[in-house]
């Protein structure tokens, strides 16, 4: 690419968001906890989805001292639904960091932000460019598919060698001035026209000197790999309800703080790997829970499927009574009533949220077709994309 190219990527980007450009809720302040709380949920997620997450986290931590105060299980039960729990744990992480080590004031140094969990070299770039008005590149999922075709890019942009390249393209093209506007309009053209599958191009303000549609390859990049096809899992999920004070309770546990739906609750479950039979009576063992009567049922009440990053899940789902006032080992027991106040996988939210109908209106029969995918407005249905794993 030429000099005189590389400026009239700049110049025809910035010309096109000034008409094109979305209106998005964080383009409206320069508050640089506010960008970064948007930078950490855009991860991985798509801007309609993150948008009302956004406003309600804010309502319940709208500054970074009022995050780091927060407890955990507070801070996961506004992010619940939006996945890549990881995120959360380490914005509330790093929000404690930012209160005992810097202030409460988010660092204006790329180096100071990149000693923050959570945040590595593109979201370092994002903060100080939208926040503060500094001069750096991102290279975010949507400016790296940019990138690829605009330089007809054929090698996997996951090579070392190729993000190099990558990095040092972002750096080149930056302007000299209105680099704020300039990182916006970068992200918007890889959301809204130059787009995952069957990119706009007619409508592209780059598109003159994209090498990528100059060649009709622009489709065939970025380089994909083949993936193998996902493999399936099925877990058991035992909701054991029992009587305390007069109110109807359910076991919970809470997932180990790293890895997987780190820090989440759960009903206790268990991987079937040697049947669903087996899976149950491993739970009752892992948590003494001899005296809950009986085997199973010959089938579970019901079934959801959930597709993650690295695999598919089926969770099948038994109900029993539980008929003693002793707590089974590692459990502890909740009301119904109180479940909205713990942070659940979507999954068993699902369970939560059927349980409380099927209790209200007086029939756990009912379950089955409360788990169907017609739950609640307010609940995301979307296929969960964990990251976390």
């Amino acid at each position: 690419m030429s000099l005189a190219s590389d400026r009239r990527f700049a110049k025809n980007l910035l010309a096109w968001y000034l008409k094109s450009g979305r209106n998005l809720p964080w383009r409206h302040t320069s508050d640089p906890y506010k960008i970064w709380v948007s930078e950490i949920m855009l991860q991985q997620t798509q801007v309609a989805t993150v948008i009302p997450y956004y406003h309600r986290f804010l309502s319940a931590f709208p500054t970074v001292q009022r995050l780091a105060a927060a407890s955990e299980k507070t801070v996961l039960a506004r992010w619940e639904g939006l996945g890549y729990y990881a995120r959360a744990r380490h914005l509330h992480q790093a929000a404690q960091v930012v209160v005992a080590k810097f202030s409460g004031q988010v660092p204006s140094s790329f180096d100071a932000l990149l000693t923050l969990p959570g945040i590595g070299r593109s979201t370092a770039g994002a903060i100080l460019t939208l926040a503060f008005g500094q001069r750096y590149p991102i290279l975010d999922g949507n400016v790296r598919r940019v990138l690829c075709r605009y330089l007809a890019i054929r090698r996997d942009p996951r090579d070392a060698a190729v993000e190099a390249q990558l990095w040092q393209a972002a750096a080149r093209l930056l302007p000299q001035r209105r680099v704020d506007q300039y990182t916006q309009a970068l992200m918007d053209l890889g959301a809204i026209r130059c787009v995952p599958k069957w990119p706009r191009c007619f409508t592209c303000p780059v598109r003159r000197d994209c090498r990528g549609y100059a060649e009709g390859i622009q489709e065939t990049l970025p380089a994909r790999q083949r993936r193998p096809p996902l493999p399936r899992h099925d877990h058991v999920v035992r909701v054991i309800l029992h009587a305390r004070t007069g109110r109807q309770c359910v076991f919970l546990r809470q997932r180990p703080a790293k890895g997987f739906l780190g820090g989440l609750w759960e009903f206790p479950s268990e991987r079937a790997s040697d049947g669903l039979r087996e899976a149950w009576l491993q739970i009752g063992r892992e948590h003494r829970l001899s005296r809950s009567g009986g085997p199973p049922a010959d089938r579970p009440v019901g079934r959801i499927r959930q597709t993650f990053t690295h695999f598919k899940m089926t969770l099948h789902l038994f109900i029993e009574r539980y008929r003693t006032q002793r707590n089974p080992f590692g459990l502890v027991s909740v009301p119904v009533g109180d479940l909205k106040d713990y942070p659940l996988p979507s999954a068993h939210r699902k369970i939560a949220v059927a349980l409380a109908t099927a209790l209200k209106t007086g029939g756990i029969s009912r379950i089955p077709n409360l788990l169907r995918p017609t739950v609640p407005d307010h609940l995301p249905t979307r296929i969960s994309r964990l990251h976390d794993i």
